[in-house]
């Protein structure tokens, strides 16, 4: 039985993702996050100040949601079972925030990007950060090739793959740096679960 949060996520996803199909370009057009006209400040989406959440839910395909989906069950689930499901949903926006951040200050701001991002991908990335530093030796299996790593090892490797891919614009139409962006956000929150506001030792 999946916990609460990461069930409520998924049904919430796949939802979604069946609105979409009904109602083709009309969801994209309000709910996908699209960037403004400038760079930097101008880059924010002010008038549609909702798409900094709710792009999270879109997906471009079924492959698409299929693979975010896995990563939140994979991930979200065994977190919540140590977390409870408020301080999964604290990390899981939290990092759906940055990511989105991320994307329009770097991605627009220096790549020129003006198409909009959709997907859960980047709070997926912030879980996968979260689980690399509660189960850091928890064994993965990477799909292609097979190879088993730790979790640790498995983030760290994914993180300077997204930033390579990132910086030298390969793999074009993927968000590098808002993957990027929900794990610095998955980061950040842990550190205020531990730690308290700033950040204070305890």
């Amino acid at each position: 039985m999946l916990p609460a949060f990461t069930r409520a996520l998924i049904v919430a996803n796949v939802a979604v993702f069946l609105l979409e199909l009904l109602l083709r370009g009309t969801m994209l057009q309000w709910f996908a996050l699209w960037p403004g006209t400038g760079a930097g400040l101008g880059a924010l989406p002010w008038r549609a100040p909702w798409q900094l959440v709710t792009y999270s839910f879109l997906h471009g395909s079924v492959m698409h949601l299929a693979f975010n989906m896995f990563g939140a069950w994979m991930f979200g689930a065994e977190l919540e079972r140590v977390w409870g499901p408020r301080r999964l949903a604290g990390l899981y926006f939290a990092s759906v925030l940055s990511a989105a951040g991320a994307q329009l200050f770097i991605g627009a701001m220096f790549a020129g990007s003006r198409v909009p991002m959709l997907g859960a991908s980047g709070g997926v990335f912030g879980l996968l950060l979260a689980y690399a530093v509660v189960f850091p030796y928890r064994r993965l299996m990477l799909l292609f090739p097979p190879i088993p790593m730790s979790a640790r090892t498995f983030a760290v490797a994914y993180g300077v793959l997204e930033l390579v891919l990132g910086v030298t614009g390969t793999q074009s139409g993927v968000a590098h740096f808002a993957h990027l962006g929900g794990m610095a956000g998955g980061y950040l929150t842990i550190q205020y679960y531990r730690r308290g506001p700033p950040f204070r030792r305890r």
